[in-house]
């Protein structure tokens, strides 16, 4: 077995590795988090059984669990019913009706999230506040990253709002201490939660981006996007297949879709056969314009007479996702076309005008794309969970009135076991879960579906990385350091100290492994003191959610930042004030909750 010391740094070098790789956007955080457990294992710092001890986690149970009952509310129950009732405010005037909504969907989201995931919360509602954004005037961008601060900040008035404070309560059971208190949550977050929405709404629109609407930016300027052409009576291409007419490797131009009559064909197979006056709509780069009208192939532009109503093109939005299996590969690679049925009209990021074929472009976490889509697209986006609808219509299901019954009351029962003491949390969702099984409102379908095998890997993982941090003392080593740097600023001042490194962590990697890092050096901390460990403990777990300052801190930010066309500095600028007032909340509040110990 190695030295000590070598294991530490072994440890601390692996630990900052993988900061920098999933920083850098070099590996996957799933992957890192794996490499960096296995390295672990193979040098002999921890055991394979550590390694995999996550997979009984309570708490990690409880995260899985707690998202496929939010995703099962959210198939069974009409949630959106009760939050189109946000958008009825604020109508007479520009500024007030921009506040009004801003307050009222806030603290709406907020709530909303202390009970339920807030990640689903974030998909469900941005299309229904971009929406009103576009039907008042008002940007998106000044909407949408207060919405995903909103729901960090309300996922933290319980400790099943958010996977933070389930990991930690996680942490805190292996090693035999007091849970985090839910009363302490409350006042904790109750504050923050003030505080952050009355500065959001006060000053942030101010600090918010007035970006131009990505779809509004698309539909005045068609001709950047979409070549709208005609196929002329005596064109060759008359009667052959979309492969033998050569439309299927255009240079730097895309078919995405056929009107004949009154009939729209989209996405386009390979087999469609090209009939005479059929409009072909190619997508593409403005500099391979010329070619495809002048090679001969009798297509030509619409005439300036043509009826038809180009508003009426339907356009659907999706954003990429943090984990999704389509960054770092092609639309042409993933065969998008047939695995969504959807063409890829455009794709937006971050304003970077984009070169080359559509399908050639190697797709990030946070593209914009713009999609013609088919019959089942909404179905296939369900199945792969690899992209979030930002602009949709859904449709809801209706059970009937004797199983919703049967379900509140279970549900209520085992939700009051809970407060009772008489279920751990991990019962009393499971009990919850297993009822929506037998009455049939959710199937084996949906657990595939909503399962996240990513998010998995890196609770399970993060615990493996907390575990050697321990077990090898490199907590401590870290430990001692930052009290020998603050211990002239007392008890409050290391405090201090510890949050404003866990949400630098929090910003660039995962409120997970954020709080798997930190916890090593709040127990160490601890009891270096000889205090009670449960300020530092609920510090963390607010600094660990204090994913303001970049897009790609948590998921829900990512949810928004395509949509709204953000920057990193957009985040920063709106999120560096509110990170400074939540965290100055949040030392105030336990220094108030625990003066005998600080």
């Amino acid at each position: 077995m190695l030295p000590i010391a070598w294991q530490q740094f072994i440890v601390l070098g692996g630990i900052l590795v993988l900061f920098v790789c999933i920083y850098r956007e070099w590996i996957r955080p799933s992957l890192g988090f794996l490499l960096t457990v296995l390295v672990f294992v193979i040098l002999s710092i921890i055991t394979p059984e550590e390694m995999l001890s996550g997979f009984s986690n309570q708490s990690i149970g409880s995260i899985v669990l707690l998202i496929l009952i939010s995703a099962a509310l959210r198939k069974n129950f009409q949630v959106e019913a009760v939050i189109e009732s946000i958008y009825k405010f604020g109508r007479r005037h520009a500024v007030l009706s921009y506040r009004s909504f801003l307050f009222r969907m806030m603290i709406q989201v907020a709530v909303f999230s202390s009970f339920i995931n807030n990640t689903p919360i974030v998909a469900l509602m941005t299309p229904y506040v971009f929406n009103w954004g576009k039907r008042n005037n008002i940007s998106p961008s000044k909407l949408l990253i207060p919405l995903s601060y909103a729901t960090i900040m309300g996922g933290m008035l319980t400790i099943i709002g958010t996977s933070t404070t389930l990991v930690l309560n996680g942490f805190m059971l292996d090693y035999n201490i007091a849970y985090l208190n839910a009363i302490d949550l409350l006042y904790i977050g109750g504050a923050v939660c003030f505080t952050g929405i009355l500065l959001i709404g006060i000053v942030g629109h101010r600090l918010l981006p007035d970006n131009k609407d990505i779809l509004e930016s698309f539909s005045k300027n068609k001709r950047e996007y979409l070549v709208e052409t005609i196929l002329e009576h005596n064109s060759p291409l008359r009667g052959k297949t979309i492969v033998e007419a050569g439309l299927r490797s255009l240079k730097g131009v895309y078919l995405v879709e056929i009107i004949r009559s009154e009939e729209t064909l989209s996405p386009v197979e390979p087999t469609e056969k090209i009939v005479e006056n059929d409009v072909l709509i190619f997508a593409g780069d403005t500099e391979n314009i010329v070619e495809l009208l002048n090679n001969g192939r009798g297509l030509v532009l619409p005439k300036p007479a043509d009826t038809r109503n180009e508003d009426k093109v339907n356009i659907m939005e999706a954003v990429v996702g943090t984990n999704s299996s389509l960054v770092g590969h092609t639309p042409k690679e993933m065969k998008f076309r047939k695995r969504y049925d959807a063409a890829i009209v455009a794709i937006h990021r971050n304003g970077e005008r984009l070169s080359g074929k559509i399908g050639d472009i190697q797709l990030s976490q946070g593209d914009l794309l713009l999609l013609y889509a088919g019959k089942e697209f909404k179905d296939r986006v369900d199945l792969y969970r690899d992209i979030f609808i930002v602009s949709q219509v859904k449709e809801f299901l209706r059970p009937n009135r004797r199983k919703v019954t049967s379900f509140l009351i279970v549900a209520l029962a085992a939700i009051a076991m809970v407060v009772f003491g008489y279920f751990t949390l991990f019962v009393s969702l499971l009990i919850i879960f297993a009822i929506m099984i037998a009455l049939r409102m959710v199937s084996i379908n949906d657990i595939k579906n909503e399962i996240d095998i990513n998010m998995i890997s890196i609770l399970v993982f993060s615990l493996a990385i907390g575990q050697a941090m321990i077990k090898t003392g490199s907590g401590d080593l870290i430990a001692t350091g930052l009290l020998n740097l603050t211990q002239g600023f007392g008890t409050m001042g290391i405090l201090a100290s510890l949050l404003v490194i866990t949400t630098i962590l929090t910003s660039f990697i995962t409120n997970v492994g954020a709080v798997s890092i930190t916890f090593p050096l709040a127990y160490s901390i601890s009891n270096s003191l000889g205090v009670d460990g449960m300020p530092f403990y609920l510090g963390i777990a607010y600094a660990a959610s204090a994913a303001f300052l970049t897009p790609i801190g948590y998921q829900t930010n990512l949810i928004v930042y395509g949509p709204g066309g953000y920057t990193f500095k957009d985040f920063m600028r709106i999120g560096l004030p509110v990170c400074i007032v939540y965290l100055l909340t949040v030392l105030l509040m336990i220094n108030w909750l625990f003066a005998d110990v600080l």
